[in-house]
């Protein structure tokens, strides 16, 4: 049996019931093989998959809070600090009722590539809570993110490990938190990503992971001939990460025919008009199918269905696992050309697999989306030097990030026989540095 498969049996038989951190390893293991086979011995003798595949750390607590009727509610909270090696832990918070320990450490161990990929030093980690913040009050919400940071600031610290936002976790989710880390330590510091600008957020990380979406799209399509000018593109989700990817590719001169949320999603074949979508879900937090009230000519489809649209890129840009198999063969059917990732692992592998297998431009998450944490570590330098870029500056430094992520991705996939497959070409590139950086620290 070869080194990666008793790797991956021993992650199933230790991990058991973690169904999506099972599915993030393999995919990885599969496609490190062509590396960590001519690199065996090495990597056995310093037992480096073994520890690859375990988070150093996963802290688990619970959250009490009082509701706005008076009753005590609680919440599991936790944090996964995946791996160190090349830098302070660092990745999102994320609130939502799926969460669990196997989505988080699944995050955690794709943030550890990702966060390599962007050649900043910083590692890999994740959090949450299965808290839901839809329907609560500012008041609900600030009671709970206090009660949640009352546990984890003793796990965090600005050279330690620095969260983010993710899902359900906006400016005002981190503001909250970043005040109770304040008031428990007394220090202000760049603890955590995506604060206000008035205290120590960085200007273009609202708009980073979705820019660098299209940056790292943009890329790619340009080394095959293609622009984006001009394309009909899908996007899933209508939370940030899809927003500012749909204004970047308008302002590229792309349209964009669809986007969706959980309940449902919208087809506007005179391409979105974002200002509505921004009012819906960024002013009034209500669902997508208002949007048809604004514009009549849209149609609002209930469930899934999205992928059956006919288009030229597709980007899913929602949750995890939200395109399968039978949506890639209908994008192919379609027409689609380019598939980019703007969230995390949301093909499921027989779809990436396809895509790959069927010539589809594809780039996965932990390359396409890594703009926002890209940029969270900028926003950590500015905290650090006590200093604030202007926009352009900021973004200019993303898109240079954006573009060197498709250089690593493209030269890795090129050197080990696999040219154009950057699911194997990303994965390569980040675990080639995590893997340096782990040997040379010695069995830690």
């Amino acid at each position: 049996m070869s080194y990666v498969d008793e790797i991956y049996e021993r992650v199933v038989a230790q991990n058991p019931n973690e169904a999506e951190f099972h599915q993030a390893v393999k995919e990885v293991l599969d496609s490190l093989k062509l590396v960590i086979d001519a690199n065996e011995e090495k990597y056995r003798k310093a037992g480096l998959l073994e520890r690859f595949v375990e988070p150093e750390r996963v802290v688990s607590f619970r959250v009490p809070w009082v509701d706005d009727n008076g009753n005590v509610q609680v919440n599991k909270g936790y944090r996964v600090q995946f791996n160190s090696a090349i830098g302070p832990y660092k990745g999102g918070l994320r609130l939502h009722p799926s969460v669990n320990q196997s989505i988080l450490k699944f995050l955690g161990f794709e943030q550890t590539l990702k966060n390599s990929l962007t050649g900043l030093p910083i590692g890999g980690g994740k959090g949450g809570s299965n808290f839901d913040p839809k329907g609560k009050s500012d008041r609900e919400v600030m009671a709970f993110c206090q009660s949640f940071m009352t546990e984890l600031y003793r796990h965090i610290g600005a050279d330690t490990d620095c969260p983010a936002g993710d899902i359900g976790v906006g400016a005002r989710e981190v503001g909250f938190l970043y005040g109770q880390y304040k008031r428990i330590t007394g220090r202000y510091e760049g603890v955590l990503t995506g604060k206000g600008l008035t205290f120590g957020g960085s200007l273009a990380r609202t708009e980073a992971t979705g820019y660098g979406l299209i940056y790292i799209l943009d890329e790619m399509l340009k080394h095959h001939n293609q622009q984006i000018e001009g394309k009909t593109v899908l996007v899933s989700g209508s939370g940030n990460v899809a927003i500012y990817a749909v204004q970047k590719l308008q302002q590229l001169g792309a349209k964009v025919v669809a986007m969706c949320d959980s309940n449902g999603y919208i087809y506007d074949k005179e391409g979105i008009k974002l200002d509505v979508i921004r009012d819906i879900k960024e002013v009034r937090r209500a669902r997508i199918s208002e949007y048809v009230k604004a514009v009549p000519t849209a149609v609002y489809t209930e469930g899934k269905g999205i992928w059956s649209i006919p288009c030229d890129i597709a980007l899913p840009c929602a949750t995890q696992n939200e395109l399968n198999l039978e949506d890639a063969k209908m994008l192919k059917a379609n027409g689609c050309i380019a598939v980019a990732e703007g969230a995390n692992m949301p093909s499921t592998r027989e779809a990436t697999d396809y895509f790959v297998e069927n010539n589809i431009l594809f780039m996965p998450g932990k390359a396409a989306n890594a703009g926002g944490v890209a940029t969270s570590a900028l926003e950590q330098s500015q905290n650090s030097m006590r200093m604030s870029w202007t926009f352009e500056e900021v973004d200019a430094k993303l898109k240079d990030i954006m573009v060197n992520i498709y250089a690593k991705a493209a030269d890795a996939a090129q050197r080990y026989g696999v040219p154009g497959n950057y699911v194997a070409g990303a994965n390569i590139a980040g675990f080639e540095k995590v893997a340096e950086a782990m040997i040379g620290q010695g069995i830690v």
